[in-house]
């Protein structure tokens, strides 16, 4: 019975899809607000941290371009090394002083970009599957 029920779930590329369409998803409302605000919030925390403000755009490729990529299944591995790459420079500038603390509902408080930090090294880890738009394996 258990074997019947375990071969009806057995769908890897499937889940490889819905977790695609998960991160990429997600993490394009991220880079869509930024794209509708702009990214001056981003140039000041860069400055108050004595970096250039122009790395600001960077957050631009890595949360509209990456995630894009990742949905479409394009380029599917570097992109999502270019997301968990994004969040782990998120986690510096701003997560580090939370790493250890609960926000007000009891959740931890950096549990968003935790989340997109390991869900990113799992895709890239498991690639795009055959659910792309590049049907070559090279591509996605």
């Amino acid at each position: 019975m258990i074997g019947l029920f375990n071969r009806c779930l057995s769908h890897e590329d499937a889940g490889k899809l819905l977790l695609r369409l998960a991160v990429g998803g997600l993490m394009l409302f991220h880079g869509m607000s930024k794209l509708l605000t702009g990214a001056s919030g981003i140039k000041g925390l860069l400055a108050s941290y004595g970096l250039p403000e122009f790395i600001a755009y960077g957050t631009i490729v890595g949360e509209v371009i990456a995630p894009i990529f990742i949905i479409l299944g394009i380029l599917t591995r570097p992109s999502a090394l270019l997301v968990a790459f994004t969040m782990f420079i998120a986690w510096l500038m701003i997560g580090l002083d939370k790493t250890f603390i609960l926000d007000k509902t009891g959740a931890w408080a950096i549990e968003s970009i935790v989340y997109f930090f390991v869900s990113a090294i799992a895709i890239a880890l498991m690639g795009a599957g055959k659910y792309s738009v590049m049907k070559n394996e090279c591509w996605r």
